[in-house]
This record gives structure tokens, C-alpha cells and sequence, in this order.
């Protein structure tokens, strides 16, 4: 058996293909690097070579990558993206204070504003640019270093690290809830979806026992803010974040009408939650891997719990005077 480690093609020889693989055209290539056809063939030859395998699929003048191909040119648009980010940091020496991060709103505004001075206390020297959005930036495009964002994990090309579970209470109207005798009652009312995940209310009516439920007149929203205002507005039964629905129950605008520890009680791989992501290239600068420290010591969780303690656990009765 080899065990010795496959001796890499030339770099040339690699670039020529990435730009042939994103043509799918040896003269879109020759054109894109202003050399002749003729040497943009030749380059490929010398990697099929270098490889013993064909990657083209060839019929006249049209190519088209092969399975081989299309599994080379994940790793070497990768390794393309990594040698870019090095240029763009280096070029970028006189700002490398900075550091843009992008948080999902709600993290923002729940969590993370309360303690940038935490923060600032570990880096006092870094220029913190701060924005938000629903979605995962792109991070080239829109010159983000790190992320974090809502979800279950596993996003491609990154790295990610969970901060905390996103608990979500079921919660609804006092007037939806007296149509819930039980969980099969769910059937007949509308819910409501983050847009960010189509998996998280199967799994939880999955969880209740409840199964082949029609989802016509379900509402997809955007973020968890209007969800929280759609489930006021009784549009529905959202899925709302313990501290928005430790208030909206304390005032009585919301009920739980299946208790609060549901998804709890779900295993954790079915709970969202919040995670750091970034490209793998990125932890490689000081000024970002201090801040993934930073944020990755922080308990985030520990406000959620108290929430969750305030609306479980029995208040103790006064003693008399």
C-alpha cells in the first residue's frame, strides 16, 4: 500500500484549470489568462498527466468536467479562495486593527451589544465594525471576517462553533389557545416558519406525536422579531425565544400552551442555535482569532437559563409577618 503523499501538479497547471472548469471552454480560459488555446491544452494535458486520470469529457470543440474534475475543483477553488484572502490581508496590512463581524439581529440586540465592552477590554486596540443580517454574508462580497449566525451548523466551507441552544417556546394568542385541547389540535391552526429552517416545526410536531399535518396556510417569516409581532398579532402559533416570551407570557399577550420546556426535552441535534462561522483561513489573524476566544468563552446561554428558571420554578411563598 503508498503510503507517501501524492506529489502535487504545478500550480500553473492547477490554475489553468480552474479557469477552464469555470468556462467549460478552453478559449473562454486562453482568454481569461491571455495565453493561446493551444497552451491552455497543453497545461491540461500536463495535469491529467501529472494526476493519470482524464478530467474532460471532450465532444468537438465543447468539454465538460468529469466526476474526477468537478471533485478536484471543490479543493482547488478552496485553495484559490485561501490564497486570495492572504493577498487581500496583506494588502490590507494598514487596517488589520479591524475586524467585521456580522451577527444575526437578534444575537445582536439580545446578547452581544450588552457586552462589547467585555470585549474591548481584551482588544482595546481593535476597530470592531459591527452589522447585521438574517442571512450568512458572503464574506468576500460583503467584507465580513466573522459571522454569527442562526441555525443547526455545517455550513459550507466554514468553520463553526455553537455559542448557545436557541430554545424556542411554542407560544400562541389566549384565544388560539383555547382551540388547543391538545397537540393534535395543531393540525387545524396555522404556524408559523422561520424561513431560516423548513426542519424545525416537523421536528417538534414529530416530537408531540403529531404526524400528516397539511401546512397550507402556514407563514414563513423572515427573522425572529416579526415572528414575534405575527404570533401578537395572532396570525398563528409561533416559535418563540425564551427572554421575548418569558415577557409576552408575563403580561399574558402570549400563552405556552404545551408548557415551556418542550424542545428541551428534544435531542440537541433538532435545536437551533447561535454559531460563530467563519473560513477556515480567517482564524489564521491575530486580531480575529482573538475575538473567536473571546466569544467562544463568553456563557451566553446564562441569561436564557435564568429566564427559564423564572418561568418554571414556583416563586417561594412570603412568610408571614
Amino acid at each position: 500500500m503508498n503510503t507517501h503523499p501524492a506529489r502535487l501538479p504545478p500550480l500553473n497547471a492547477l490554475r489553468v484549470f480552474h479557469a477552464v472548469v469555470r468556462h467549460r471552454s478552453f478559449r473562454g480560459a486562453a482568454d481569461e489568462l491571455s495565453v493561446s488555446p493551444q497552451a491552455v491544452s497543453q497545461q491540461i494535458k500536463l495535469l491529467e498527466d501529472a494526476l493519470g486520470a482524464e478530467l474532460f469529457l471532450r465532444k468537438g470543440r465543447a468539454i465538460d468536467p468529469n466526476e474526477k474534475a468537478i471533485l478536484l475543483a471543490h479543493f482547488v477553488q478552496a485553495a484559490f479562495d485561501e490564497l486570495a484572502e492572504g493577498v487581500r490581508r496583506v494588502v490590507r496590512s494598514d487596517v488589520r486593527s479591524r475586524i467585521n463581524v456580522n451577527a444575526s439581529p437578534y444575537f445582536a440586540t439580545r446578547y452581544l451589544l450588552d457586552r462589547i465592552d467585555r470585549y474591548r477590554e481584551t482588544a482595546p486596540e481593535a476597530d470592531l465594525r459591527l452589522t447585521t443580517m438574517v442571512d450568512l454574508p458572503d464574506f468576500v462580497a460583503d467584507d465580513v471576517d466573522v459571522a454569527i449566525q442562526w441555525g443547526f451548523g455545517g455550513w459550507k466551507g466554514c468553520e463553526s462553533t455553537l455559542l448557545m441552544h436557541d430554545y424556542k417556546l411554542i407560544c400562541c394568542t389566549p384565544g388560539i389557545a383555547r382551540r388547543l385541547a391538545g397537540p393534535e389540535d395543531l393540525r387545524a391552526v396555522p404556524l408559523l416558519h422561520p424561513v431560516l429552517s423548513v426542519e424545525l416545526w416537523p421536528n417538534l410536531l414529530r416530537h408531540l406525536g403529531v404526524n400528516d399535518r397539511s401546512s397550507r396556510n402556514d407563514i414563513r417569516l423572515q427573522d425572529a422579531a416579526t415572528m414575534r409581532r405575527a404570533t401578537l398579532a395572532g396570525l398563528g402559533i409561533g416559535l418563540i425565544s425564551t427572554i421575548d416570551a418569558a415577557e409576552d407570557l408575563k403580561l399574558g399577550k402570549l400563552v405556552a400552551p404545551f408548557g415551556q420546556d418542550v424542545m428541551r426535552k428534544m435531542p440537541e441535534s433538532q435545536v437551533p442555535g447561535f454559531h460563530l462561522v467563519l473560513p477556515r483561513a480567517h482564524r489564521r489573524v491575530k486580531i480575529i482569532a482573538a475575538f473567536c476566544r473571546w466569544i467562544e468563552a463568553e456563557d451566553w446561554l446564562a441569561a436564557d437559563d435564568r429566564e427559564f428558571r423564572r418561568l418554571t420554578v414556583p416563586a417561594a411563598p412570603e412568610a408571614d409577618g
